[in-house]
């Protein structure tokens, strides 16, 4: 990009940056009076798919609810996202790092998924926008046209939300949370974790909305 066109684009990325903040703590100061946190628990209705996704997080939980689903019949294959991790510097220190991805593969096989059921997407993703857009080209190699996507329940709606702003036009998702969450979205200021994850679904909410101003850090 040339030095004027780099200097043109700063005061835009500033203020999408602003917007996002801004949004944020209205969200935040509204919170309770809102109940914002069961509205960020959103679910669509179960429906046959091309695959049941893990998005990263919350290992063993989210491969838990994926395995169910894979047992009840609603896809014939399980997808495993896999998270940006230090396995580059560790290697250098010559300290292997097998990651999250390898051992909710074995949760999966555990929980009856036959290993051949099984696929890693590639790339590394360092956020759930990468992750989505790993998941719908995925699917678009693969000719498929849907997705069951697992999450813990404050993830839903960020989920929808970058879906629908990302994924490749035609592919579908259907949202799902995971059922044994404790997470209690009527009550989320009674626990630290759920007060954390309120507080940064919000954030990554408005994040979304404003156009991802802020970037992952490396």
């Amino acid at each position: 990009m040339a030095p004027f066109q780099a200097a043109a684009a700063r005061p835009r990325v500033r203020a999408r940056l602003w917007i996002a903040i801004f949004l944020g703590l209205v969200f935040l100061v509204l919170a309770g009076a809102l109940g914002v946190g069961r509205w960020l628990i959103v679910e669509d209705p179960l429906g046959k798919a091309d695959a049941v996704v893990i998005l990263s997080g919350r290992m063993p939980m989210r491969a838990r609810e994926a395995a169910a689903l894979y047992r009840e019949g609603w896809a014939p294959q399980v997808w495993v996202t896999r998270p940006a991790g230090p396995g580059a510097e560790l290697g250098a220190m010559g300290i292997p790092y097998v990651g999250e991805a390898f051992y909710s593969q074995r949760v999966l096989i555990h929980l009856g998924v036959p290993a051949d059921a099984i696929r890693v997407l590639e790339p590394d993703c360092a956020n759930t926008a990468a992750e989505v857009d790993a998941v719908s080209q995925a699917l678009e190699r693969e000719r498929g046209s849907s997705v069951i996507l697992v999450t813990t329940k404050a993830h839903t709606r960020r989920v929808r939300a970058l879906w629908r702003k990302r994924a490749i036009p035609g592919m579908r998702c259907i949202v799902r949370a995971v059922r044994d969450d404790p997470y209690d979205g009527a009550h989320w200021w009674r626990s630290s974790s759920d007060a954390l994850d309120v507080v940064r679904e919000v954030l990554g909410l408005a994040n979304a909305w404003a156009g991802l101003p802020l970037k992952p850090a490396f």
